[in-house]
């Protein structure tokens, strides 16, 4: 749970609503063709809840006090400028969650874990 204080008073947000939203836009990335489980309780939940899962698979984010840090698990493309690709979606990561949130991305890891031609 993310919690922060603001004139207007406190607003609480659940790490699942940070993953379903970076969950969504990660892979509209240009050479992204998916996301990967990133820890074994995302393989566990691919075969108890298949309707709800691909919503964060992939994505790991944790608060800390000096923004969020965010982590994601990518497929992409062979052939693709990996390097290029990356820049483009930490840069995307970072102007979605900061305009939807309002919050400070600390660091966003993004970790290519497999390539399919």
């Amino acid at each position: 749970m993310v919690t922060f204080e603001n004139p207007l008073g406190t607003i609480e947000m659940s790490e699942t609503y940070f993953s379903q939203l970076l969950g969504s836009v990660v892979p509209t990335c240009f050479g992204v063709v998916g996301m990967a489980n990133s820890n074994p309780y995302q393989r566990v939940r691919a075969f108890v809840d298949r309707k709800n899962y691909y919503l964060d698979r992939g994505v790991s984010v944790v608060s800390e006090p000096d923004g969020l840090v965010i982590e994601l698990h990518i497929v992409v493309t062979y052939g693709i400028n990996i390097s290029a690709v990356v820049q483009s979606i930490v840069n995307k990561v970072r102007y979605t969650m900061e305009n939807a949130t309002g919050l400070k991305v600390k660091s966003v890891n993004v970790y290519v874990d497999s390539m399919i031609s």
